[in-house]
């Protein structure tokens, strides 16, 4: 019998349908129990390899899967190629981040089309606080409509350009001196896909917050260098900000902000904005305030508004910004509140974002 087109729409009212899928009973046992306390979610299925997942996925249509990584027949990166190439799902990813290689395969599975990602809980966590932390995580999930993903299935991510040796800038050369981009949900993916374009001898500096869990940022910085022909580190308190010319991406440590302060990089624990530390802006408010006109900001994907106030000052300071537009954003928030306070020079498909770094790196005025 055929099917007709599931476009993964749950009426108004209905419970949250969860699919959870781990191979170990244990953590099944610990995330149903988690989800079922809450009145607005209902685990309609529970699998235990990849197989299982993706029939029951096929068979119940959930709204949501919590989906591991390492399982039997069939791993958490082909299933989530798989549904989001048959069967369209949000998926969130429940992880062991202290598993180096788990860790990568999760950014895998994000570029594959899944949504988030959220730590396995420890064994002395003693339940209530990541309990909530799931059930807040699932609900996040499930507002987000996600689309297929035919161009990843069996695909490999395309490799990073042909690596250019690194040179020094001549003095004078271009105009800009660090680009500060934010990101969230959806972000991992944008970042690559935005910085992707970017040569080895790509002269300006490049500064990174993203919304990530904390045991995921090293793995994060050694996926994204993967990627990328420049290099990518987690910032160090105090160093100096890069020179022109010196290629490379410094991703903000988690639970500290990243600021530009006297010509240095600073990780402060001041208080969260918008919830967050880091914050997008947070950063790009010192790069207004120390960079001025000679800064670029960029925004991606990612709920909620963190970095539109930052942004609206990096422009009035005299830096050209740049959007994520709607159809390229995994979760429109960010961007969206940046635009609509007029904070964006220009909104560019995350397709676009990097050619037109490429372009302003190379400029030797202001160019808004």
């Amino acid at each position: 019998m055929s099917r007709a087109p599931w476009d993964g729409s749950r009426p108004p009212g209905r419970k949250i349908r969860v699919l959870v899928a781990d191979d170990s009973r244990t953590v099944r046992r610990r995330i149903v129990a988690a989800l079922e306390v809450d009145p607005e979610i209902e685990v309609v299925g529970e699998a235990a390899d990849g197989e299982a997942a993706i029939a029951l996925c096929e068979q119940l249509r959930p709204d949501v899967i919590t989906l591991d990584m390492m399982m039997p027949k069939g791993s958490g990166v082909a299933v989530t190629e798989h549904v989001m190439a048959y069967c369209p799902t949000p998926i969130l990813i429940v992880s062991a981040s202290v598993e180096r290689g788990e860790a990568l395969a999760t950014f895998d599975a994000l570029a594959a089309g899944a949504v988030d990602v959220l730590d396995k809980p420890s064994a002395g966590d003693p339940g209530g606080g990541w309990d909530q932390r799931l059930v807040t995580a699932v609900k996040m999930v499930a507002r987000i409509k996600v689309i297929t993903h035919l161009r990843r299935k069996l695909r490999p991510a395309p490799p990073p350009p042909p690596a250019e040796p690194a040179r020094a800038a001549p003095a004078g050369e271009g105009w800009y001196r660090v680009i500060a981009i934010g990101a969230s949900t959806g972000g991992p993916t944008a970042i690559a896909d935005a910085l992707r374009p970017l040569p080895a001898s790509f002269p300006v500096p490049i500064l990174l917050v993203l919304h990530i869990g904390a045991p995921f940022a090293p793995a994060f910085a050694e996926w994204l260098s993967g990627r990328l022909s420049l290099p990518v580190s987690i910032a160090a308190d105090g160093e100096p900000l890069s020179r022109p010319g010196q290629p490379g991406v410094r991703l903000a440590m988690p639970d500290r902000h990243l600021v530009v302060r006297q010509g240095r990089l600073q990780l402060t624990t001041g208080p969260e904005r918008h919830s967050c530390r880091p914050s997008v802006d947070v950063l790009f408010e010192s790069v207004a305030g120390e960079i001025g006109d000679r800064a670029i900001g960029c925004l991606l994907t990612g709920m909620g508004r963190d970095g539109a106030e930052g942004m609206l000052a990096m422009k009035r300071a005299g830096g050209v910004t740049l959007a994520q537009d709607e159809p390229s954003s995994v979760v429109f928030g960010m961007p969206r509140e940046a635009i609509a306070r007029g904070a964006a020079h220009h909104i560019l498909s995350v397709g676009a974002i990097g050619p037109t770094l490429l372009a302003l790196s190379r400029s030797r005025g202001k160019s808004p």
